[in-house]
């Protein structure tokens, strides 16, 4: 069994019913970090549209959160949700930006970590990100 991720009448993604599952349940814990709502709507009889608008700020909030991210352990633990949701804008044609405006965390700086050797430039940042949306891409299903 599967279920699809559409927006308007093209299929964005057909995962099994229980990546499917793990992916709804990850949607919602970031839309409570950062405020916001995905444009992921429900899943109805093994369906789902995602709103184009709602999703575009979701995802350019969502790269900005993660890039600001310090903690090596939250970014490890977002990295795979922050790559999943590229592949779905890539596919849904959405140009994203990785800050929205007017998007700021509440309370300043927040699960700061010693920075650690890794390379961090914006450059290799995102280089990084986009490889492993791209491979990430090759398994997931239209």
């Amino acid at each position: 069994m599967s279920q699809y991720y559409d927006m308007g009448d093209q299929t964005l993604w057909n995962p099994s019913n229980g990546a499917s599952r793990l992916f709804m349940s990850q949607v919602s814990v970031y839309q409570a970090e950062l405020g916001l709502p995905s444009g992921i709507g429900p899943m109805q009889a093994d369906e789902c549209q995602i709103d184009p608008l709602m999703f575009k700020g979701f995802v350019d909030a969502l790269l900005a959160w993660h890039r600001r991210t310090s903690h090596a352990v939250m970014a490890a633990l977002s990295e795979g949700f922050v790559a999943t949701v590229l592949v779905l804008a890539e596919r849904a044609g959405i140009e994203v930006k990785g800050q929205q405006a007017g998007f700021t965390e509440v309370g300043g700086l927040k699960d700061v970590q010693i920075p650690t050797a890794q390379d961090s430039s914006e450059g290799a940042w995102v280089a990084a990100l986009q490889q492993k949306a791209r491979e990430l891409g090759r398994f997931m299903a239209a």
